[in-house]
């Protein structure tokens, strides 16, 4: 692990999974609270100019559609999201690995459900190939509680370092006064609960 912090221009974000199926089977986190994260790291990413992937896997299956709501975030990138086929491993997919690649950043945000399955293994696989991997914790989530701690404490002995869509966001900004700090601000704000 490392303490340099990432920034929009060193940093990509990769959201995997985020299915209306998947997302309603991983009930360590509340539907609601996991999309609402999930769509703010997207906005962060749109607002802040930094590379966002998104990919699925068998939408016309059991996983369901990607949610629809990334269409009005990101509609460049949900359009040309990844749709797998089944590759467990997002980074064994030969077309979600070549638009990891292609964002030439070698610091990655990842989120994704379920945090047992579809997040853990590109994880390990970034960190094999070389990249620093921050993992959103509460932008992802597992079918149960004890199934995400243990992927999650996983992903970190692996050296990913485990973080919140709040301190990744924050982290992103540096400055609240600056440009970018303007543009995160009311997406972090959008986080409160009511």
């Amino acid at each position: 692990m490392t303490t340099t912090l990432f920034t929009p221009d060193d940093a990509a974000i990769l959201l995997i999974d985020h299915q209306v199926g998947t997302m309603r089977w991983a009930a360590s986190t509340p539907f609601e609270e996991l999309k609402t994260r999930a769509l703010a790291l997207a906005r962060g990413a749109k607002a802040l100019e930094m590379p966002l992937v998104l990919t699925s896997s068998l939408e016309e299956q059991a996983q369901g559609p990607l949610l629809s709501d990334f269409a009005d975030v990101a509609p460049e990138e949900y359009a040309g999201r990844i749709r797998r086929q089944g590759t467990v491993d997002a980074l064994q997919d030969p077309a979600f690995a070549a638009a990891v690649e292609a964002t030439r950043r070698r610091n990655l945000i990842v989120a994704g459900v379920t945090n047992d399955v579809c997040t853990v293994y590109p994880v390990l696989t970034a960190l094999r190939q070389g990249y620093r991997v921050q993992v959103v914790a509460d932008a992802g989530a597992s079918i149960t509680k004890d199934a995400d701690d243990i992927a999650l404490r996983r992903m970190e002995r692996a050296g990913a370092d485990i973080t919140s869509t709040n301190q990744v966001l924050a982290e992103l900004a540096a400055d609240w006064a600056s440009p970018s700090g303007q543009k995160v601000l009311p997406i972090m704000f959008d986080l409160i609960p009511a």
